[in-house]
């Protein structure tokens, strides 16, 4: 089963660049490497992190902590989804 974690942050204004670092550092610093990870950028300076791990949904698996209260401007969101395998749409467009 693979099981995607999802950690969301609102840097402080300006602070956005600052918190994809302090992401890319706490990444390398988790107790296990997943099995993928992507990090995203959006207005506002919100940073996602999203990992995928080969787990069952419940498992005790090593997440982002909170930042620093300076560095963002509420706590951090997260979601854990389980992966339903991958699905096409029937109707696109071959290659798509």
């Amino acid at each position: 089963m693979t099981v995607a974690l999802m950690w969301e942050a609102r840097a402080v204004p300006g602070r956005g660049a600052d918190l994809v670092a302090w992401t890319e550092e706490h990444v390398r610093e988790l107790a296990r490497r997943p099995l993928r990870r992507e990090t995203f950028r959006a207005p506002q300076d919100r940073v996602l992190v999203v990992t995928w791990w080969d787990a069952p949904y419940d498992a005790d698996l090593p997440e982002l902590p909170e930042p620093d209260g300076e560095l963002v401007t509420r706590p951090v969101h997260r979601w854990r989804f389980e992966s339903l395998g991958e699905v096409t749409d029937p109707g696109a467009p071959a290659g798509t």
